[in-house]
């Protein structure tokens, strides 16, 4: 099943669902969020290390939903890794060895805005590969992933699926709007026209590497609220993690200025006001 059959189109489905109301997804929103903020805690305190895989079309919603779950996160061990281009030096290496250095410690959770799947998807459509390398990587990548998870790594796959007419929409968005541009490249216009082939390349992905082990979850994601929470709802659901979050914090008194005088603020240099107080 491709992905312009997963979604149809507004004009051939008179039941398509409406966006999920705003003040509902918010609301949902701050509860799950609240929830990944306990599960972080878990996870520190059981040393769990913790991979997730967003996958996907261009424009389908992947960074979005990461941003959502990484922003009450605390940064310092959970990691977004979105790689550039690989370097002369790294394309010499073993395909996999630039994604394994940045796999989690204990107590750890990474995020892959994209992953080794990339040689599944636009390396093959665009030819940035020899077959050889592409029939190795579906042999490889079901193997590399079982020793992954052998080793006590919880791995967790989202396919993020986008109808042809909502990926349109929002690419013309991203061209028009200044402020989302850089999120638009040539590779992600030259993707566009070749839809059909990204289709066959997901198709055969998902025939080698969606394993009983390492199962891909499919996330429809033409409602982009919906996307996120349902996303977030079953991450939580992996794991049957325990409220340790710590007692709340009682701050401590002020220290005594002890016969402390700030110097004058006439000899600092500030940040020009742009914004003054308007007049009563």
């Amino acid at each position: 099943m491709t992905d312009a059959q997963e979604h149809p189109t507004p004009s051939s489905s008179a039941t398509r669902r409406k966006r999920l109301p705003k003040k509902l997804y918010e609301r949902e929103l701050e509860r799950l969020q609240a929830e990944l903020v306990r599960l972080q805690y878990w996870i520190r305190e059981t040393g769990e290390r913790v991979v997730i895989v967003f996958e996907g079309r261009d424009a389908a919603g992947k960074g979005g939903t990461i941003k959502r779950i990484a922003e009450c996160l605390n940064p310092r061990f959970a990691h977004i890794v979105a790689l550039a281009k690989p370097t002369e030096r790294e394309q010499t290496q073993w395909y996999f060895q630039r994604y394994v250095q940045h796999l989690p410690a204990a107590g750890e959770i990474v995020m892959f805005d994209r992953s080794w799947y990339n040689r599944a998807g636009v390396e093959r459509v665009m030819g940035f590969c020899t077959e050889e390398e592409y029939i190795y990587f579906l042999h490889a990548a079901p193997q590399f992933e079982r020793l992954l998870i052998r080793s006590g790594i919880r791995l967790i796959k989202f396919w993020f699926s986008v109808s042809a007419e909502e990926q349109e929409r929002r690419l013309r968005d991203r061209v028009d709007n200044t402020v989302k541009r850089w999120k638009i490249s040539g590779m992600d216009l030259e993707s566009r026209s070749r839809w059909t082939d990204y289709s066959r390349a997901k198709d055969t992905m998902f025939e080698y590497t969606d394993t009983k082990q390492a199962p891909w979850m499919v996330v429809p994601s033409d409602d982009k609220r919906r996307a996120r929470l349902n996303c977030i709802q079953h991450l939580l659901s992996r794991f049957d993690y325990q409220d340790v979050v710590p007692e709340p914090i009682e701050l401590p008194p002020l220290q005594d200025d002890d016969g402390y005088v700030r110097p004058p603020m006439s000899e600092q240099t500030f940040v020009p006001d742009c914004y003054p107080s308007e007049s009563s």
